[in-house]
């Protein structure tokens, strides 16, 4: 997913096949093509049986011509088994379009998870500026659309492109030979003239319909990136139902989910616009489209030339003729959007090269040696725009030692703190970690995930640990309340206080036993006594760690070996 350079963005084709492609050749490609290939038979079997129909169609009507009545409901038992047989065709040719739609979900779905999660992308594409919006709205909804639609309309294109070539040679032998009468006398003869008809119908239909809803595509990416915004504001509200009903906000959200939604509906508007003169134009052409056929055949018809039968075959040989010719004045609105989801889709795959790219060229090197304490040399941190916090800054944290540091607001001490996890590209400099230690970064609002309060202690995995041993370290963190109620599940980030919250970080922490610990901030919504009581269980259960504090309180310098200043960065000129 990130073989693309960013910077020369493929042919919407080349584009198009990054995205379809690797499924197809992917370790579940056998059973992919196995379905594919099932549901393209049975694809190609409804043209069969809709050939079949045209044929019927000659047989039935001129037996109602000749008043045949035996022939009649022995045409009505062929059509019955005809119709059976479509019917079980159409519903497997759907059931297993459906298997094959959710497999390649599954696996689009999975891949872009890998790769959005993996390098700590996700994160990084928040940082970075200029990414993509709503990463979720994209792996969640554009992949089901890309791949429901990308099947849709493959299927419904080769069943146009054989109904066509099944049908033509019928239509051409139907047709005749049209004369047209010449000014001097004498006539010009048009062979197979209904399917002349049936092109020249159906280039001027998809002319038309492509210079009346291009804008479709554009109106369409426009509608998925507005809805998206307006379901992560509600979502946002939602997380922070407590501070907005705490400050009496609720008119100010109102407002802005008001204004959100206000673009939606006017987006949508637009759209509702261009898709009515599109249905002005397709309704037109499709309704004259059954009316048509019967216009040019009824002169051989009244010339008693072909029977009643052989007029409705020839109608109904048209219809599929022109049908499949206006394959694209049909499927106008899905392509419109179909376009638009791959063009999400790329757009996403670039944000994810875009980060790739910038992880590669970062200035700051991150690495690992054989020596016991973490190494800070020359670095500087930038933020995205080119302003630069501090430069040149070195430092030692070794094991068993705290320190802490301090400076003014915006003076660099987060970025630090990310640049020595890893997290932060901008700047320049060096980061050398111990070889096999193991670092671990908490920051002032901690994340538990939804779940029971074992999953939040355990959390990301990778430690064992009893129930025993689980309520022992709630019980020293200052959550005893919480001992017993380790399998039950909340979304924790709402049922419990902020400093509830750090203090289940550090009971996780002391359960993980970092080598080197880093707290940003992360005791700052406790009163100092309970601070300084979670500092000196830090130091008294993880002996051997060293330990970075980020704070503004005076009291955190009595619980650190030693305090380093950041100095606020001068203002550009």
């Amino acid at each position: 997913m990130t073989s693309a350079t960013p910077e020369t963005p493929p042919s919407f084709l080349a584009a198009f096949w990054r995205l379809a492609g690797p499924y197809w050749r992917s370790e579940d490609r056998w059973t992919g093509r196995g379905l594919l290939a099932v549901v393209v038979g049975l694809n190609l079997g409804l043209v069969a049986l809709n050939v079949r129909f045209n044929s019927w169609n000659n047989d039935f009507y001129n037996t109602l011509q000749a008043l045949d009545e035996a022939e009649f409901y022995r045409q009505l038992g062929i059509f019955t088994l005809l119709a059976a047989a479509f019917i079980v065709v159409a519903v497997y040719q759907l059931y297993l379009n459906q298997m094959l739609q959710i497999r390649w979900r599954r696996w689009l779905t999975e891949r872009y998870l890998e790769t959005w999660l993996g390098e700590q992308r996700f994160y990084r594409l928040q940082i970075a500026g200029g990414g993509t919006d709503n990463p979720d709205q994209r792996i969640s909804e554009d992949i089901q659309w890309f791949v429901e639609k990308t099947l849709s309309l493959g299927l419904g294109l080769m069943s146009a492109v054989v109904t066509l070539v099944s049908f033509v040679s019928i239509l051409w032998v139907l047709s005749g030979v049209l004369a047209v009468p010449l000014p001097g006398g004498g006539s010009f003869e048009i062979p197979g003239y209904m399917c002349w008809a049936a092109l020249l119908y159906a280039i001027l239909g998809t002319w038309l319909t492509g210079k009346i809803g291009s804008p479709l595509v554009g109106l369409n990416f426009n509608q998925q990136r507005l809805e998206a915004d307006f379901r992560f504001r509600m979502l946002r509200l939602r997380e922070n139902a407590e501070a907005v009903a705490l400050w009496k906000g609720e008119r100010a959200e109102r407002l802005t989910l008001s204004e959100a939604f206000f673009l939606v509906v006017g987006n949508f508007r637009a759209i509702m616009s261009r898709q009515k003169n599109l249905t002005w134009f397709t309704a037109t052409y499709g309704q004259a489209a059954i009316i048509f056929p019967f216009l040019v055949a009824a002169p051989r018809f009244f010339a008693k030339e072909i029977q009643l039968g052989g007029l409705m075959q020839t109608a109904s040989a048209f219809g599929q003729v022109q049908n499949s010719l206006s394959f694209i004045v049909n499927a106008f609105s899905t392509i419109a959007e179909w376009k638009a989801v791959v063009d999400r889709l790329t757009g996403f795959t670039h944000a994810l090269d875009r980060v790739d790219a910038l992880r590669a060229e970062a200035g700051i090197v991150r690495g690992e040696a054989r020596q016991p304490e973490v190494a800070v040399k020359d670095l500087a941190i930038d933020i995205p725009g080119g302003r630069r916090l501090f430069e040149r800054l070195s430092l030692i944290f070794q094991p068993k030692k705290s320190v802490l540091i301090t400076g003014p607001t915006g003076a660099g001490k987060s970025s630090l703190m990310r640049a020595i996890a890893g997290l932060w590209p901008f700047g320049e400099g060096q980061v050398t970690l111990p070889l096999g230690k193991r670092l671990l970064f908490l920051p002032q609002r901690p994340y538990l995930p939804i779940g029971s309060l074992r999953q939040a202690l355990l959390f990301p995995g990778g430690v064992e640990a009893d129930d025993a041993t689980l309520a022992g370290l709630l019980a020293d963190s200052g959550l005893q309340r919480l001992s017993d109620q380790l399998d039950r599940s909340e979304n924790w980030q709402l049922f419990l206080s902020g400093g509830e919250q750090q203090r289940v970080a550090i009971a996780r922490a002391l359960l993980h036993r970092p080598d080197f610990l880093l707290l940003d901030e992360a005791t700052s919504g406790l009163d100092e006594a309970s601070e300084q009581a979670l500092y000196r269980l830090l130091r008294q259960r993880l002996p051997d760690a060293g330990i970075v504090s980020i704070g503004h309180r005076t009291t955190l310098k009595a619980l650190h070996d030693r305090e380093i200043q950041l100095a606020a960065a001068a203002a550009p000129a």
